[in-house]
């Protein structure tokens, strides 16, 4: 009998070893041209190795989250935290509705309660530099920012209308980290959103909802040719954290400890 109990301890130290990250993939970390300027004459930065989630965070998740943390649901929530249409496409505080299937990728949420869902669950918001990096990869590469096919791709989903209903989360085919939906679902809150500031002629095509809002300044961007991720620069940079808008959701992140490969 010691030897059964034994295998089911082990059975459990693994399953809480990899638990934590069940719902993520892992990031290496490594040398990173950003298509944001340095700021120094470096061409590239340093990206630690990350998780990140391999979706983004479902209606069914959040509705779980407010239902445990009242203050975040809906008509609860202070003006400052996030703007009137905040969960606005919700049956109710509690009720999804038929506008808000369960799988699909929760929206109309501001960064002050994407940040709190992910603390709730012991992660963070991805920066943008985790996030841009993530997001260049394609089903074979690590970064395809340079197909062609790449950006088609993403481009053409800047180009479909805003109102149609959207899909269910994992739709698509993950990336070479296996992650999801990083293009073509909806827009992504980033950590340090309120750094990003792109010239406003950039923001002059798109959905506008999203790009109703006004920046705060501009730079200059390194990789001009890469508008389909310029954009996603013009709209956090237009945003204010109490922002919601009906195509931007979020997913979370966290710290890795294990060596870079």
């Amino acid at each position: 009998m010691p030897g059964k109990h034994c295998m089911t301890l082990v059975a459990l130290l693994v399953l809480l070893a990899t638990g934590a990250h069940a719902d993520q993939s892992r990031v290496p970390g490594g040398s990173w041209r950003s298509i944001l300027p340095t700021g120094t004459a470096a061409r590239t930065v340093y990206v630690a190795p990350f998780r990140l989630d391999r979706v983004p965070v479902t209606n069914a998740q959040f509705l779980e989250f407010v239902r445990t943390h009242p203050r975040w649901q809906r008509g609860r929530v202070p003006r400052v935290l996030a703007d009137s249409a905040y969960l606005g496409q919700w049956q109710g505080p509690l009720e999804l509705g038929a506008t808000a299937g369960p799988d699909q990728p929760v929206t109309s949420i501001s960064w002050f309660a994407a940040r709190a869902f992910c603390e709730s669950r012991g992660k963070r918001l991805p920066s943008w530099y985790e996030w841009e990096r993530s997001a260049a990869a394609d089903e074979h590469e690590r970064d395809a920012r340079g197909s062609a096919g790449w950006q088609q791709r993403v481009l053409g989903w800047y180009s479909k209308p805003s109102n149609r209903p959207l899909a269910r989360v994992a739709a698509e085919k993950a990336n070479v980290y296996g992650i999801h939906d990083l293009h073509g679902l909806v827009w992504e809150w980033v950590d340090d959103f309120n750094a990003l500031m792109i010239a406003g002629d950039s923001r002059e095509q798109g959905d506008p909802d999203l790009l109703k809002f006004c920046g705060t300044g501009a730079l200059a961007i390194e990789d001009r040719d890469n508008y389909a991720v310029a954009m996603r620069i013009a709209l956090l940079s237009s945003l204010d954290a109490n922002s919601t808008t009906v195509n931007l959701g979020f997913r979370c992140a966290a710290d890795d400890t294990e060596v870079s490969k």
